[in-house]
């Protein structure tokens, strides 16, 4: 059965965050319990709770389990401008995924930037989502070269020797004139079911998002032998 799975896009930007929200929506309205993992972030703010990420707020926020902001975001990066000379170890990674799956029916895991998102000078994320062996959904920025990017991140993600279960259209560019046609190759070349699609939308993190996945391909994913629980 499937327990956890990881977000990735076609590029930064792009409404990775905004489309966990809606499938973490949508797991919970199935009546499963289900947690965000946002295991790093770059880009932090100060709050009155200490330094925090928005896109792993969102998670931590959105999650049906009472767990902390550090369980969700264990770490934390200063800039999302290149490879980082902190030393992250897949081992405590893995544990905070391991300790979530404790507490959760289901974990959604979103990455960072796109799926070839660097650590250091040598390790991408993808690799520690290959370590796990996690099913993958891929979120499409709808605009303009987006179905260059979709198509060359699928073939990387199965050239890793994952399964994309799915992908979620995320609209950004309100003022494309093409959409349908984008939609319609993006239909016909991706290798995996449309699980929905997320219009334009003012302040996305903060609105209920679940009725723009399709809750019975979402449910069908569950009933699917996937990854070992």
């Amino acid at each position: 059965m499937l327990r956890r799975l990881f977000i990735t896009g076609t590029d930064t930007n792009i409404g990775k965050t905004v489309a966990t929200r809606a499938l973490m929506q949508a797991i919970n309205r199935l009546g499963k319990s289900v947690v965000g993992y946002k295991p790093i972030a770059t880009e932090y703010h100060d709050t009155l709770n200490g330094k925090r990420n928005r896109d792993a707020m969102v998670l931590h926020e959105t999650s049906s389990i009472d767990v902390t902001y550090q369980d969700v975001n264990p770490v934390m990066l200063e800039n999302n401008y290149g490879p980082t000379t902190t030393d992250i170890q897949f081992p405590a990674l893995s544990a905070g995924l391991e300790k979530l799956s404790r507490v959760a029916e289901q974990v959604v895991v979103e990455g960072n930037g796109g799926w070839r998102y660097l650590l250091n000078n040598e390790t991408f994320l993808s690799d520690w989502v290959k370590k796990e062996k996690l099913p993958v959904i891929l979120v499409v920025g709808i605009q303009s070269g987006c179905v260059n990017h979709a198509l060359l991140t699928a073939e990387a993600i199965k050239h890793d020797g994952l399964e994309i279960i799915g992908w979620i259209a995320n609209r950004i560019n309100p003022g494309l004139s093409h959409y349908a046609q984008v939609m319609d190759r993006l239909l016909k070349h991706l290798p995996a079911p449309l699980l929905g699609e997320i219009p334009y939308l003012l302040r996305p993190e903060e609105r209920e998002l679940s009725h723009y996945l399709n809750a019975e391909k979402i449910e069908m994913l569950w009933g699917k032998e996937l990854v070992a629980s």
